[in-house]
């Protein structure tokens, strides 16, 4: 765990579903900064291996991690395995007191935001789509940046909860609007790479000094985040770092849905989005998606 400083605010009821490479380190500064935190994993290992590193314990169901909670976090793989968390007899849904907060940090459609906020609503419940930025390091540092859709009173009711793990959370705009920011965060670190790919694979056939040269561009116009964190891995040939391509082709998938629903022209993206399928041929499902350089190669 980071050394992050927390903001002191009372101790709150929560809960945390999903202890993947994101929810685990995200519900360890939930436990950090002194709320009281009931956690659940379709692997019951995981939750244990959680609950022996933190302050907390183990539900055996959505529904159980939901009783008595005043917050419910998520974070979990796609629509699918959130509706599985959410919904049925052992969901979330069905363990939370009328007015609870369900907060879903997974990236996942616009479309199915919507749909788990009526129902939510249906029961008395409230539902915001919380979906995050900034990676693995970003969960283990606690410095999330968190983009929300949904109604300002769960909103402003989590946030400070929600600080634990983040650096900012800011509300986007009505129910899926959250996951609609995520998917424009994804269409623009997308078209980063392919660029940054394409800059380091030139310079390298011509001969330069390639770190040297990211040291230069890096004080100039073409500096960015993956210029500066990215870059010099990618000509060391390192992909090892982080976000997985097969996750960012799920990301994707999202982006190119919606865009197909709203009429958006996204040809760099449909493009890169090929390109990762070529990475993934090439067997690079779990390579960082700055291995985009290794069709170029």
């Amino acid at each position: 765990m980071s050394s992050k400083t927390y903001e002191p605010i009372p101790p709150r009821r929560v809960a945390f579903l999903g202890l993947g490479v994101m929810g685990f380190p995200m519900a360890g500064h939930l436990a950090a900064a002194g709320h009281d935190v009931t956690v659940y994993n379709r692997s019951a290992a995981k939750a244990g291996a959680w609950c022996a590193q933190h302050r907390g314990r183990a539900a055996a169901t959505p529904a159980e991690a939901a009783a008595n909670a005043e917050f419910v976090f998520c974070c979990v793989g796609n629509d699918d395995d959130l509706r599985a968390v959410v919904l049925g007899p052992d969901g979330a849904f069905a363990g939370m007191a009328p007015g609870t907060v369900f907060v879903d940090h997974t990236t996942a459609s616009a479309a199915v935001a919507r749909e788990l906020h009526a129902a939510g609503q249906a029961r008395g419940l409230q539902f915001v789509d919380a979906p995050v930025s900034g990676g693995q390091g970003g969960a283990v540092n606690g410095v999330l940046t968190v983009m929300c859709g949904g109604d300002p009173a769960p909103f402003e009711a989590m946030k400070p909860v929600a600080m634990a793990f983040s650096r900012a959370v800011t509300l986007i705009g009505a129910s899926g609007a959250g996951q609609l920011a995520k998917m424009v965060n994804q269409t623009c670190i997308a078209g980063l790479l392919q660029g940054l790919a394409e800059g380091i694979a030139f310079g390298q056939r011509a001969g330069l000094d390639m770190k040297l040269v990211l040291d230069v561009i890096g004080k100039g116009a073409a500096q960015s985040w993956q210029l500066d964190n990215r870059g010099k891995t990618m000509v060391d040939d390192q992909f090892d770092f982080g976000f997985a391509v097969d996750w960012m082709r799920k990301d994707l998938g999202l982006v190119l849905d919606e865009a197909r629903r709203n009429g958006a022209k996204l040809p760099v993206t449909a493009l890169v989005d090929q390109f990762y399928g070529d990475v993934q041929q090439a067997g690079g499902r779990r390579w960082d998606t700055s291995s985009l350089i290794k069709r170029l190669r």
